[in-house]
């Protein structure tokens, strides 16, 4: 048996290697053999950054479009690579995102996937290294942003669906994987196989560990009767009220007996006594009923239509039948369109010039947030290419009512953020006319914020600090859902260097950046009389948010202490440091209790 204890040791002692080489070697002799997928971690240029700098959000004010109804959602663009966006919503969203959708680069070698700026074409002997590289540190971050409700969707082909779904399960674990479901996506896929014709494409599903959500689908509608029994089933007597079946007669008696089939009988108990064409008695039948005599009853209640035939068989149909958990196949029949159709729809809306090739359909995903019956989700899309989802979610709420807010997350490479991303969903919610002049209303009762990853300089220098928390305004807004600012706090006039007030009507926001100002705010909230609780947001050195100051309005105030709340959050999703090994002189004093070896950030 290797100790691998004594191995760092004389790694420590070899000489020509870098603090570097050291600290990689011995990280490698630390990693455990497991089962599942095995890459080589390929450095990216954007995690690179991360490792000095900090990600926020400024928000482009003139691209801004608020609509006149009072409760619209607000759905968010954010303009930035990926990674920093989503380290940016560890703050903003950690444990609130519902639903996530997602439609990753494919890697089919045919130009479809950028790493550090260049295209990964099939000839890359570390293409699929880079992908997992890639899709593995995104997806650690999502699953943060899930919900205890949460689920994620990621659309796949199959040049990745096997290595995806071994990484989905060492992320999100083996047993939350929900299951794969398969879209008909062409009727006339290209011609590129002599083999095959590709006509589906993948829908991966893993969720929450906490959540115990019933899916749904399209709602049943039954053209015939259901059955009343399973052969499997246990025999069982029910009680059948009066008025409760539709019998064959119209008036009269049947009487006591075995009817149906020998194969499957069904024995009338009691004589029905009919008058106009249903039992006017209560009846008993012995069967293989599907359920106990409660769940009957509460069917009956809630409208249960039952029909006795002429020979003797009991069946049902509801009065409204729930949606019923989605088949693991997806097209027409449950009114999901092709990918044909989502690019006559895109060409539709940008008067027929072409923005994107292969959209998803509007109806795709808007069949997938459907699952979860909860009407005010939470639904991100970090790979948002043409926008689909954030027009699914928009004409989603416009169908049932619902209140789910979409925030969208993609790069500008060749202007896709400006001209194809926010520019269809602007025209969707504002309207636009066909290229054969129909006019199509817009989805009004909507808000859409645009925003562009900015950066801070990560060490935390009192300057930093100061800078971080200035430009924190916009994560604070979307992190609590308020944008309506006043220039005023009470009877004071605010001065946008000192602090920042934010209402809506419901919730209040102040955001303090110069802390010798907090006892005029304090003595300024003891003299109101709202009830509603202000978020104060308060610059600090450390995490003391000044609470002893705020003693005599604690009733009043939610404190936090920034940028410590922001430092924190970042800091279980940011690269480490580059580190380098103590000198061999102070190694020593740096052992801990297993004699493992520790590091110092530069």
């Amino acid at each position: 048996m290797i100790n691998k204890q004594e191995l760092i040791s004389k790694i420590q002692l070899i000489e020509g290697l870098s603090n570097e080489e050291r600290s990689s070697l011995i990280e490698l002799l630390r990693t455990r053999k497991k089962y599942g997928l095995v890459w080589e971690d390929k450095p990216e240029d954007v995690e690179e950054q991360l490792r000095n700098e900090l990600p926020v959000f400024k928000e482009v004010k003139e691209r801004a479009i608020v609509s006149d109804a009072p409760d619209a959602p607000n759905h968010i663009l954010i303009e930035g690579d990926n990674l920093h966006a989503l380290t940016a919503l560890t703050y903003t969203h950690s444990g609130k995102i519902d639903v996530i959708y997602i439609d990753p680069p494919y890697n089919t070698g045919n130009k479809d996937f950028v790493y550090n700026d260049q295209f990964v074409d099939a000839e890359d002997s570390y293409r699929h290294s880079k992908w997992l590289s890639f899709m593995n540190k995104r997806l650690k971050i999502a699953k943060q942003l899930l919900s205890d409700k949460g689920v994620i969707f990621i659309s796949i082909d199959e040049n990745e669906v096997g290595p995806l779904r071994l990484l989905g399960d060492d992320i999100f674990l083996s047993k939350n994987f929900v299951g794969q479901w398969n879209w008909f996506k062409s009727a006339t896929p290209p011609a590129l196989s002599k083999k095959i014709k590709r006509t589906v494409e993948y829908i991966l599903c893993w969720q929450s560990p906490n959540n115990e959500e019933v899916f749904r689908g399209v709602q049943k509608t039954s053209k015939s009767n259901d059955p009343f029994t399973k052969p499997q089933n246990t025999f069982k007597i029910l009680t059948f009220p009066a008025n409760s079946i539709k019998c064959y007669i119209e008036d009269g008696t049947i009487p006591v007996g075995v009817y149906g089939t020998a194969k499957f009988p069904n024995e009338l108990l009691d004589d029905i006594h009919v008058k106009h064409g249903v039992n006017s008695n209560p009846v008993r039948f012995k069967n293989r009923f599907i359920w106990i005599q409660e769940t009957l009853s509460k069917n009956i209640n809630d409208g249960l239509y039952i029909e006795l035939s002429k020979n003797g068989v009991l069946s049902y149909k509801r009065s409204e039948y729930n949606r019923e958990v989605p088949p693991n196949f997806i097209d027409s029949s449950v009114d999901v369109d092709t990918t044909e159709n989502a690019g006559r729809l895109l060409l539709d809306i940008f008067d027929n010039v072409k923005t994107f090739d292969y959209p998803k359909p509007v109806s795709l995903i808007q069949y997938l947030i459907n699952f979860t019956e909860d009407k005010r989700l939470t639904i991100l899309d970090f790979f948002a290419g043409s926008g689909t989802t954030l027009h699914a979610t928009m004409k989603l709420n416009a169908e049932d009512g619902g209140h789910r807010q979409c925030i969208l997350v993609t790069n500008n490479e060749n202007q896709i953020c400006e001209n194809v991303t926010y520019e269809r969903n602007r025209r969707v919610i504002q309207g636009y006319t066909t290229p054969k002049g129909e006019a199509v209303a817009g989805l009004s009762g909507n808000n859409l914020r645009y925003y562009k990853t900015d950066f801070i300089p990560r060490e935390q220098t009192a300057r930093n600090k100061r800078a971080l928390v200035a430009a924190a305004t916009d994560l604070l807004c979307i992190r609590n859902d308020i944008y309506t600012e006043s220039k005023e706090f009470g009877v004071k006039r605010l001065r946008a260097d000192v602090a920042r007030y934010f209402s809506d009507g419901k919730q209040q926001m102040l955001i303090i950046y110069n802390e010798e100002a907090i006892p005029a705010f304090v003595d300024e909230i003891s003299r109101m009389t709202d009830d509603t609780k202000i978020k104060v947001y308060v610059f600090a050195a450390g995490n003391y948010a000044y609470d002893d100051e705020f003693e005599e309005v604690s009733d009043k105030v939610t404190l936090c202490a920034l940028p410590a709340a922001i430092y924190n959050a970042y800091q279980k999703v940011l690269p480490k440091k580059r580190a380098k090994m103590l000198d061999e002189a102070n190694t020593a004093e740096v052992e801990n209790a297993n004699g493992e070896l520790n590091f110092q950030e530069e």
